[in-house]
């Protein structure tokens, strides 16, 4: 149904995304309301889309308060279930040369909390960061409901490295083997159920920026996840055997934001969410069978898109084969496809309804 325009621009709702200047983001359409029914994605209670200012469920203080590696080593290996180590302001911590040399990897035990406080009287958060590309896992869950939030995460990769995957993959070319050659990096893994990332800043991750590899009841909410796009990797949350409520975080320059496996088990929920523009491939993601080549045509178990804002040009969602229960697409804004076509790839059991499309909001039941 296609409504005249006047009409729309009577009963538009404005949902913005507030953010400060200091960090160099963009006041932003994130919403549309059309008739009674709202499209795209709004912020909740809890502050912005992306986190950072105005965001109301930081942390400020900690049991162990630490302002440099060692003491944050020290600190991780004392934390016991329910304690908080915490990383104040502008704190930087360079993890180059201990990752290159000593193979290090932040493990947060199981029940606790590393935090800094992006987004407290303007601050960026405290910067976790390392230049080393083969950083295989900055941080690592050691156990189940870890928290890691208010903080900066910034890794190795930010470059999409396309000539390195034309010569891999292209005539005459050497395949995986040739491509993995190249180091990759990973910022946040878990194995372990209940991993909370919220309120931070995610960038340049070869592999992903949270790669979930097992466990159910992942909450990913309320940060900045972008410039993960290594051409062929490049995920900014990846699942493998795992599941996840995905919400109120802001994309950017990934090549796919959200992806999966698809393997039996993996599933995700993805609502409010925002794609600011940029993306090297499709934004959200599952692999079937195909792509893994194991004779089947799954591509995961149960996944929901609905009420995110995609403004990127390459296609919003892509599900690679059928899912083990199904996959409910709804809700969402395309501001950039005008059909729906334009805007899903996907067969068996995935369902595409009532979604907004184009900046005349054309809706699709």
């Amino acid at each position: 149904m296609k409504m005249p325009s006047k009409t729309l621009c009577a009963c538009m709702a404005l949902a913005l995304l507030c953010a400060n200047a200091a960090f160099g983001e963009v006041e932003e359409l994130t919403s549309v309301k059309i008739g009674e029914t709202t499209y795209g994605a709004r912020a909740d209670e809890r502050g912005p889309i992306g986190g950072g200012q105005g965001y109301t469920g930081g942390v400020t203080k900690g049991d162990y308060v630490v302002k440099d590696l060692d003491d944050l080593l020290d600190a991780l290996a004392k934390a016991r279930a329910g304690q908080i180590v915490f990383i104040p302001g502008e704190t930087e911590i360079d993890l180059t040369t201990r990752i290159y040399i000593e193979q290090l990897v932040l493990e947060v035990p199981a029940r606790v909390t590393l935090a800094g406080e992006r987004g407290n009287n303007a601050s960026r958060g405290a910067l976790l960061t390392s230049d080393a590309l083969k950083t295989p896992v900055m941080i690592r869950a050691g156990g189940p409901d870890v928290r890691i939030t208010g903080l900066r995460i910034q890794g190795p990769c930010a470059k999409r490295y396309l000539d390195h995957h034309r010569r891999a993959f292209g005539p005459g070319g050497g395949g995986h083997a040739y491509y993995y050659k190249f180091p990759t990096s990973d910022g946040i893994t878990t194995r372990h159920p209940g991993l909370e990332v919220d309120n931070c800043e995610i960038s340049a991750f070869a592999h992903a920026g949270i790669a979930l590899g097992q466990g159910d009841g992942h909450r990913i909410h309320h940060n900045f996840i972008h410039h993960c796009q290594y051409n062929g990797l490049g995920y900014g949350i990846s699942h493998d055997r795992a599941s996840s409520l995905i919400e109120y975080n802001r994309f950017d320059w990934n090549r796919h934001s959200i992806a999966g496996t698809g393997r039996p088990g993996c599933s995700y929920v993805a609502r409010n969410n925002v794609e600011l523009g940029e993306s090297l491939s499709h934004c959200f993601d599952m692999h079937g069978g195909r792509d893994r080549k194991d004779g089947t045509d799954i591509a995961g178990t149960n996944i929901e898109i609905y009420s995110n804002t995609f403004r990127a040009a390459p296609p919003a969602v892509v599900i690679r084969g059928v899912p083990e229960e199904k996959c409910d697409i709804h809700r969402n804004w395309f501001v950039r496809h005008g059909q729906p076509e334009q805007a899903v790839r996907a067969g068996a059991k995935t369902r595409v309804h009532d979604n907004a499309h184009g900046t005349e909001h054309r809706v699709v039941p």
